[in-house]
């Protein structure tokens, strides 16, 4: 009988193991299959109509990555990861239902149809973070290509949904830490609230919340990785969150309405006139729509704030002209996994148009693409020697950094000043730049200061990256730029203590591929000691 005992209890432990470690096998054990939803998420946001007539042609593009949607897409192929999480968090269903149609809603029922026989065995689409993401997307678009499907392919989504849950309830964690760790709990959730039996999904995400969110959203309510894109995306889901809470007649936690009041003020922050997002650490300038939405469903009132001193951020705006500036260090590591080497960088626009940018990122793109568009030279701040201030990492985050950024705020009745510096050039080169930059009262008169401390004789760029819809100019025979905005609006840039030029620039903050652009730079050789370049961007009045 011992041996009998003992035999049976090493099955039972090679059983657990292999449904931990299966997806497939997870779901032939648990709670019955649940017939249908306990609660229907509503889904407010919306979606892309073209992104999603290109998925009806036959092709989805993500990551900086275009690849056919055919019957082989689930299979494992040549397509890089974060593409496969994103076909594999099926967000982009949103994009059929903004085209809407029957044939939209068809699509949709094929490829999840094709997913479920296909698309178990393993890989990027059974990451937690992008089955967390499949859960609330699925359960959040029922009604769109679920509810009016026969019975049999309910039957067959109700049942991947419950052995998605059970997954994702055995491997909660994963191996990123930050906003990944949020989707997880709103998925778990999700589950529990959604699906019959489910409870204990509900419970795991209530605590993976409450652990959370005290460490991601700090009191001026930046998320600590430190990317407009990423706030934007956490707020979106907390508000998710909350929603599904009260349609289940559920307490809503107060950490949970702590962070959504605190994370909105700061997403207003991240706003640029023309209603995008500002470009920092692997963001874009995303859509204004979705922006409206997610601050009109958050329902927090107040003005963007001046300064986030913790998430190491200031925006300036006087009169029309909006100016916000990186005056923090990277986030710390294992939370830095969109740091881009931009510190002391700023972004300028003027009314709804921009004009100084920093270049942007091709969203969860790597390796070349990453390498280029985190660097130092793409962001609208100073380059000492050829090298980034933040040693950039092909597959996300940095290693070498900064160790310390620091930033003071005057305001005055003539303007705002901020002073700041960072010592990313200190490895190696012996550097400290400097940077104060002050926008007068009016908004048309914007001044810069920047100190180079060191040893010397290193090459330096000042850069200023401009708006594909900018154009520039030399004038005065090389010695002033002057940059016309569409609304035909001129901006006139000087500088000394180097010489002025116009580059090409690369912009990959808008939608679609990276454009080409320009930028306006001030290059020279640093002198031993205190090299200080001073510059003066100075709105062109109208003649008369």
């Amino acid at each position: 009988m011992a041996g009998t005992r003992e035999t049976l209890s090493r099955l039972a432990d090679r059983t657990r193991r292999l449904v931990a470690d299966a997806p497939v096998l997870g779901g032939l054990l648990g709670p019955p299959v649940p017939a249908g939803l306990a609660v229907v998420p509503h889904d407010p946001w919306p979606g892309d109509a073209e992104a999603g007539a290109a998925i009806l042609q036959g092709r989805f593009r993500a990551a900086g990555h275009s690849q056919p949607v055919d019957d082989g897409v689930w299979m494992p192929g040549g397509a890089p990861a974060p593409w496969a999480e994103a076909l594999g968090g099926f967000e982009w269903i949103r994009d059929l239902r903004a085209l809407g149609g029957d044939q939209a809603r068809r699509r949709v029922r094929a490829l999840v149809g094709r997913w479920i026989d296909t698309g178990g065995s393993g890989g990027p689409a059974w990451s937690p973070q992008t089955t967390a993401n499949r859960l609330s997307v699925w359960m959040a678009q029922h009604e769109f290509f679920i509810a009016s499907a026969d019975d049999a392919f309910r039957a067959r989504v109700m049942d991947s949904l419950a052995r998605q849950s059970r997954h994702l309830q055995r491997n909660p964690a994963g191996d990123r830490d930050g906003a990944p760790h949020l989707a997880v709990a709103k998925g778990l959730v999700f589950a529990g609230l959604c699906l019959p039996g489910h409870g204990k999904a509900l419970a795991l995400g209530l605590r993976l919340l409450d652990r959370e969110l005290p460490r991601q959203v700090p009191a001026d309510g930046v998320h600590v990785e430190r990317s407009p894109h990423v706030h934007l995306r956490v707020l979106r889901d907390l508000i998710d969150l909350r929603a599904l809470l009260r349609q289940a007649r559920q307490e809503v936690p107060a950490v949970l309405q702590t962070a959504v009041e605190r994370m909105t003020p700061a997403l207003r922050f991240f706003r640029h006139g023309d209603g995008g997002l500002v470009l920092f650490n692997e963001s874009a300038e995303d859509v204004p729509v979705m922006i409206d939405a997610v601050l009109a469903h958050a329902d927090v009132k107040g003005r963007a704030f001046k300064s986030a001193p913790i998430g190491g951020f200031e925006r300036i705006q006087c009169g029309r002209t909006v100016l916000v500036m990186d005056t923090g260090a990277p986030a710390p590591a294992g939370l830095d996994a969109h740091a881009h080497a931009g510190a002391l960088s700023f972004e300028l626009s003027v009314g709804r148009e921009r004009l100084v940018v920093n270049c942007g990122a091709v969203a969860g793109a790597r390796g070349a693409w990453r390498r280029t568009l985190a660097a130092t030279a793409a962001h609208a701040t100073v380059t000492v020697g050829d090298r980034n201030l933040a040693e950039v990492l092909d597959e996300g985050g940095v290693g070498r950094r900064p160790a310390s950024v620091l930033a003071v705020r005057e305001e005055a009745e003539e303007g705002v000043l901020v002073d700041a510096s960072h010592d990313g050039y200190a490895a190696g080169l012996g550097t400290l730049h400097r940077r104060r930059l002050f926008v007068a009262d009016t908004g048309e008169d914007v001044r810069g200061e920047e100190t180079l401390e060191g040893p010397g004789d290193h090459p330096f760029a000042v850069r200023f990256h401009l708006h594909p819809a900018a154009q520039v100019s030399m004038i005065q025979n090389g010695a002033a730029a002057l940059i016309r905005l569409p609304s035909g609006q001129g901006w006139r840039l000087r500088a000394a203590g180097g010489t002025l030029e116009v580059q090409e620039s690369l912009y990959a903050g808008g939608p679609g591929d990276p454009r080409r652009t320009t930028q306006v730079v001030v290059t020279g050789i640093a002198e031993s000691g205190a090299h200080v370049v001073k510059w003066a961007l100075k709105r062109e009045k109208k003649p008369g």
